[in-house]
C-alpha cells in the first residue's frame, strides 16, 4: 500500500510540485526574509503540475527498464486530468499575478520550449536536432523560477546576494541534471535528441558534473560575504555535498524512484531542513 501511494506521489508530479514550492519558499526565506507571496506559490504549484503533466503524458517508452514507464501506461489518464487542473490553476493565478506577466509568460515559454520536442509534429521533432544544451536549459528555466521570479514579483532591488543564490541553485540542479543526462543517453539517441552527454565521453562528463558541484560550493560560501548567516549557508551546501557523494552510485543504478525521489528531492532538500529547523527554531 505504501509503494502504491508513494509511486503516485512520485510518478504523478505531485511531488516534484511540492519541490518548487519549497524551492520558492526558500528563496522567500534567504533573499527577502519572508515568505512569498501566496499567489506566486500557487501559480508555481500548479504550473509545475501542468507542465510536467504535458511532459510525461507525451512520453512513451524507454530503452532502459522503467518502472515509471510502466505506472504511466496504466495511469495516463491521470496526467490528463492533473494537466487540466494545473492549467486552471495556472489561470487563476496568472490573473492574481497579471502585473508581472512579462516574467510569467517568460518562463512559461521555456518551460514549453523543454517539452516541446515530444510533441509528434515535424516542426516540434526538429528541436530535438538542436537539444544540445536542453539540461542547461532546464536547470536554468528550475533556477529562474524558484530564484528570479519570488524577487521580481515582489519588486526588491537586485543584488549581488541574488545572483549569488541563483549561481549556487543553477549548478546544483545542473549537476542533478547531469546525472539525469547520463542515464537517459540511450533513450536520447533512440529518440534523435542531441543532448551535450551523448556527445561527451567518461572523463569529460565526470569533468563537467564536478566543475558544477565546484561553482556551487564557491558560489554558496560567497554568500557568507553578504550577510547570510552561516547555519543556513551550511544547509544550503548538503544536498552538494550529498550530490557528489552520490555521483558514482547514479552512474550505475538508473531505478526510477532513486532519480524521481532522491536526486529530484535532493533540490529542495535544504529548504526542508530550513523548514524544519525555524520549527524548531534552532539559528
Amino acid at each position: 500500500m505504501f509503494k502504491r501511494l508513494l509511486q503516485f506521489y512520485v510518478y504523478s508530479n505531485l511531488f516534484i510540485a511540492a519541490c518548487a514550492v519549497l524551492m520558492v519558499y526558500q528563496a522567500g526565506w534567504l533573499l527577502l526574509g519572508e515568505d512569498p507571496p501566496c499567489f506566486l506559490t500557487g501559480f508555481v504549484l500548479f504550473s509545475t503540475i501542468c507542465s510536467y503533466s504535458f511532459h510525461w503524458y507525451l512520453s512513451s517508452g524507454s530503452v532502459i527498464p522503467s518502472e515509471r514507464i510502466q505506472w504511466l501506461k496504466k495511469y495516463r489518464f491521470i496526467h490528463i486530468i492533473l494537466f487540466i487542473t494545473g492549467l486552471v490553476g495556472v489561470g487563476f493565478f496568472f490573473y492574481h499575478l497579471r502585473e508581472y506577466w512579462f516574467w510569467l509568460l517568460l518562463s512559461a515559454f521555456a518551460t514549453f520550449l523543454y517539452s516541446a520536442p515530444k510533441i509528434p509534429h515535424p516542426l516540434f521533432r526538429l528541436l530535438r536536432k538542436v537539444a544540445i544544451g536542453k539540461t542547461i536549459f532546464l536547470a536554468f528555466v528550475w533556477m529562474y523560477v524558484t530564484s528570479v521570479l519570488p524577487v521580481m514579483v515582489t519588486n526588491a532591488a537586485w543584488n549581488t546576494g541574488f545572483t549569488l543564490f541563483a549561481i549556487s541553485r543553477f549548478f546544483l540542479i545542473y549537476a542533478i541534471c547531469i546525472l539525469f543526462d547520463y542515464r537517459d543517453r540511450q533513450d536520447d539517441k533512440a529518440a534523435g535528441v542531441r543532448s551535450l552527454i551523448t556527445y561527451l565521453g567518461e572523463k569529460s562528463i565526470t569533468g563537467l558534473f564536478y566543475f558544477s558541484i565546484l561553482v556551487f560550493f564557491a558560489s554558496t560560501l560567497l554568500l557568507l560575504n553578504y550577510n547570510y548567516r552561516l547555519l543556513p549557508v551550511i544547509l544550503l551546501l548538503i544536498p552538494g555535498v550529498i550530490t557528489a557523494a552520490l555521483y558514482d552510485y547514479a552512474r550505475k543504478n538508473f531505478g526510477d524512484m532513486f532519480y524521481y525521489f532522491v536526486l529530484d528531492g535532493l533540490m529542495a532538500f535544504s529548504a526542508l531542513l530550513m523548514l524544519v529547523f525555524s520549527y524548531f527554531r534552532i539559528s
